[in-house]
């Protein structure tokens, strides 16, 4: 039965999903902005947009490793305002060498981020002791789906591009500085091989967390096309301007959003395999439909149906990974890297595609891979629960 300590943390991690989706959103829906100011062109915006989840797989495994001395939460606290120091510096920044420098901080301060604020997400589903792990996912879509409105609102009304980096970036740093106090201390996370120390660690096993590494990978090259390349895509693909142009991304976290809700009460009904499996099939689907879209409406419902495909698949991820008897801040820290292997395969390959092809046929790869998971999902089975000797399994 949760406490009211334990519904404390929980609204601080939703706190922490919230503030991470808002400034993710805000800088991703403004690559093609970037692009711009910059002068850009596709091969060197592939580059700095490969930067960040090289350097963010860095920050996932370091906070792997701090956490077993300092708890997730002091990472998390650090790493997040942060996250939106780097946010507001990016809008502002009038120098090449700076971008790229902005780029990697920020890759860094966000891989540290997933890694930690999921643990303590991992650490309330455990005392609550039911799946509740998509809700906060749903409140980082709620995040990310302002940071784009924000974006699109402040496009059409002209907004100096400092500006609209830096509105959204300061309330994150406000949220995140009232409410990251309320997490669990190190103490209270309870995740069995801390007892043990980082020598446990390095023993967990790969094995059980492979399936969930490599859906995660998959999961992201279909997000790192529509976050990435989605603002692309609509401007030369389909010749969408002004608000236009960020609100397939919009719509993407919208439906994500409307999935994520109540994904928690499907999982507990129908179990985390075949909703996995069910959200990859709709995610395909709906990532071909990106490919042959005819115009901006058809494109946007495909937009849509990625987002309730992947929405249920990062969280069910975190979810398996933090099950393991022990070990489980080390599960999580290698599920959470292998979102940045799939962004980082997403935006070489979609870029790629890009550039060679055409913003449409970049997608063609993603829907490939998305459609993948559906063969992995048997890896989210929670694992039968122990018996007595001579006793059936129930």
């Amino acid at each position: 039965m949760p406490t009211p300590r334990d519904r404390r943390a929980r609204v601080a991690t939703w706190a922490a999903f919230f503030v991470q989706g808002l400034c993710f959103a805000t800088l991703l829906t403004h690559v093609i902005d970037l692009q711009h100011k910059f002068e850009l062109s596709d091969g060197d915006l592939t580059l700095v947009l490969l930067l960040v989840p090289v350097i963010a797989g860095v920050g996932s495994g370091a906070a792997g490793l701090l956490t077993s001395r300092y708890g997730s939460a002091a990472i998390l606290r650090v790493s997040q305002v942060g996250v939106c120091a780097v946010v507001v510096l990016s809008g502002w920044n009038d120098r090449l060498a700076g971008l790229y420098a902005l780029s990697a901080l920020f890759g860094l301060l966000v891989g540290a981020v997933d890694a930690a604020m999921n643990m303590q997400a991992v650490a309330v589903e455990r005392r609550y002791g039911m799946s509740v792990l998509t809700g906060f996912h749903a409140v980082w879509s709620v995040g990310s789906m302002l940071g784009a409105g924000i974006n699109s609102a402040f496009s059409a009304l002209g907004v100096e591009l400092g500006w609209a980096f830096t509105v959204p970036a300061a309330i994150g740093a406000v949220v995140s500085v009232v409410m990251l106090p309320r997490l669990y201390g190190r103490d209270e996370e309870n995740v069995p091989e801390r007892a043990t120390g980082t020598a446990r660690a390095a023993r967990v096993p790969w094995r059980p967390i492979i399936p969930l590494c490599l859906a995660m990978a998959f999961l992201y090259v279909g997000d790192a096309a529509v976050s990435n390349y989605g603002t692309v895509y609509m401007e030369k693909a389909l010749h969408a301007g002004g608000w236009l142009v960020p609100f397939g991304y919009l719509v993407y976290q919208a439906t994500m959003l409307l999935a994520r809700v109540p994904g928690d009460l499907a999982v507990r009904r129908y179990g985390p395999a075949p909703v996995v499996r069910a959200g990859a099939i709709i995610a395909a689907a709906g990532t071909v439909g990106i490919v042959v879209a005819p115009g901006v409406p058809v494109a946007v419902v495909a937009f849509g149906l990625v987002g309730i495909g992947l929405s249920i698949i990062a969280p069910q991820s975190f979810s398996a990974a933090g099950r393991l008897s022990a070990g489980a801040e080390t599960a999580i820290a290698r599920v959470n890297m292998f979102n940045y292997v799939g962004f980082l395969v997403g935006a070489a390959v979609v870029g790629t595609v890009n550039d060679v092809v055409s913003a449409r046929a970049a997608f063609i790869p993603a829907a490939i891979l998305v459609g993948l998971v559906v063969f992995l999902a048997g890896g989210f089975r929670p694992a039968p629960e122990p018996t007595a000797r001579g006793a059936a399994p129930a």
